[in-house]
């Protein structure tokens, strides 16, 4: 008989895009005054999650790096559906970059015991790199797919997952040797709303698990802004170009003004 599955989603908080500033002193993206929300993407992947659990059975586990304000975010997690939550905490994480974060997670996904898969948002709306599904895989070992908009079938017995993936042109459907990462693509389901009792249980009853970087074996050095071999240089805002708005009421004048208009576009 397969041992229970286990199925661990990373989730991170992030900031509403367009509150977000860079800080030309710290080299740093600044989410101080930004209204903050689970990352779209990682509800996306808490769902399927979710459903794995439905048909599959097993343990649905939360994992998170970030600042003690993550902390109600992960209840509402919880309250969603996920077993388990645990927040990486820690001052010297500040500044982690993608490679940083990637490591940070997977040294507390061997904490856990491993898992049988790990779901991912295929990015954060705030860095949109996508390189931290792909780090967890090769700090870790696991398979990995990325860009994945269906989980078909999986099968503990002899240990693979079938899932389809976006590529150019259309998809894709590729088997994958458990355990996998798989980096699960922005809106491919509807999350379901947190349900009040659990949410009522999550908020006063649940005990978070909160690790800092000596519980997983790390040095200040090795993590944060020391650590990180990448830098943000500049943060561009880029404002939409202005809408022009004419009214013609004449149709031989009109079409003279449209291609006017499509051969100053070119």
């Amino acid at each position: 008989m397969s041992p229970e599955p286990v199925y661990i989603v990373t989730m991170k908080v992030v900031p509403k895009t367009e509150e977000i500033r860079f800080d030309p002193v710290t080299k740093t993206v600044d989410r101080s005054k930004a209204t903050n929300e689970i990352n779209p993407a990682d509800k996306n992947a808490l769902e399927e999650a979710l459903k794995l659990k439905d048909k599959y059975g097993g343990k649905v586990i939360v994992l998170s790096m970030g600042p003690p304000f993550f902390e109600p975010f992960l209840r509402t997690a919880l309250a969603m559906g996920a077993d388990d939550a645990i927040l990486i905490s820690d001052k010297a994480l500040a500044g982690s970059d993608a490679y940083v974060t990637s490591m940070v997670l997977a040294k507390g996904i061997q904490k856990i015991g491993g898992a049988t898969l790990v779901l991912c948002g295929e990015e954060s709306s705030d860095g949109s790199t996508g390189q931290v599904p792909p780090g967890i895989a090769t700090w870790l070992g696991y398979s990995l797919a990325t860009f994945v908009s269906k989980i078909i079938s999986l099968d503990l017995e002899n240990k693979k997952v079938v899932v389809r993936r976006t590529i150019k042109g259309g998809y894709e459907d590729i088997d994958l040797p458990l355990p996998a990462v798989l980096a699960i693509e922005l809106g491919i389901n509807t999350p379901r709303f947190p349900d009040f009792r659990r949410k009522r249980w999550a908020e006063k009853e649940y005990k978070m698990t909160i690790w800092n970087i000596h519980d997983l074996g790390l040095k200040p050095e090795e993590v944060g802004l020391t650590g990180s071999p990448s830098r943000v240089k500049t943060l561009i805002e880029l404002k939409p170009p202005e809408r022009m708005r004419k009214m013609i009421t004449d149709p031989d004048q009109a079409v003279e003004e449209i291609i006017k208009i499509i051969k100053s576009i070119k």
